[in-house]
């Protein structure tokens, strides 16, 4: 039997203890990724390393430095020419594995890009989401060694690249949060993160936006990019982003506003 040709590519991830999925994610890169690089929190206690190791992985232990210095420590780490970076409740689908054997069999073709993106969906409450604000979500994951670094608000990393980005097209598949509470519970913490942002930069907050910006959050995922299209769970998620916008305005509004007794 032929062995398989493995891409050029070095899978970067970051961890905390996520013994409970990391195996899913790790098995959809495995065996025909050059390289995987996973840097886990030096608290980890779950056997998340152990687990990374079976499937050949380098792992190192670090403390916790937030998402974006956690991903670029993980992408220093890596000797591949190009980065794919997928997080512990992710997973690279057969077709988007297919669509990058494709790309890097005609090399010629990714000369004039520094970057590649793709979609993500999400599995929410038993459906995969295809409406509303959470489809396509494109995110540029995969990147040609020095051409990009990870930037953007913690926890809300974000790829910044210096090139030219291509688009492909097949799905990264997002297992989101299981259950309502635990969306409950990063919807507080985002907000609190969104009104410190604000105080960092100076950004004020008016009260109208209290109003009008969870109003225009719901209409948008909802109505205008066809939410309504994915059941209950697709309305679930307009509100739940309405309620989040709601939350982080008023957050950040109280903290502007308020003032110690005497």
């Amino acid at each position: 039997m032929r062995a398989i040709q493995r891409l050029p590519i070095s899978v970067c991830l970051i961890a905390g203890n996520e013994a409970a999925r990391i195996r899913r994610a790790l098995a959809s890169v495995a065996g025909w990724t050059s390289e995987i690089i996973v840097v886990i929190n030096d608290d980890v206690n779950d056997g998340t390393d152990k687990i990374a190791a079976e499937f050949g992985a380098k792992v190192f232990r670090e403390p916790w430095k937030g998402h974006i210095a956690q991903k670029n420590s993980a992408a220093e780490k890596a000797g591949g020419a190009w980065l794919l970076g997928v997080d512990a409740d992710e997973v690279i689908s057969p077709e988007l594995r297919a669509e990058l054997e494709q790309l890097f069999a005609a090399p010629e073709k990714m000369q004039s890009f520094a970057a590649f993106c793709f979609p993500r969906c999400s599995w929410y409450c038993g459906r995969w989401i295809r409406h509303g604000d959470w489809y396509p979500d494109r995110q540029t994951r995969l990147w040609r060694r020095g051409a990009a670094v990870w930037g953007g608000i913690d926890p809300h990393d974000k790829l910044l690249v210096t090139g030219k980005i291509g688009q492909l097209h097949g799905d990264l598949r997002h297992y989101t949060m299981e259950s309502l509470e635990q969306q409950m519970k990063k919807t507080v913490a985002y907000a609190n993160d969104f009104a410190r942002h604000c105080a960092v930069q100076n950004k004020t907050v008016r009260f109208w936006e209290l109003w009008f910006r969870p109003a225009w959050r719901f209409s948008r995922a909802y109505l205008l990019r066809r939410g309504f299209l994915d059941g209950w769970q697709g309305f679930a998620i307009a509100r739940m982003a309405a309620v989040y916008t709601f939350l982080r305005y008023l957050k950040a509004y109280q903290a502007q506003n308020e003032t110690l007794p005497d």
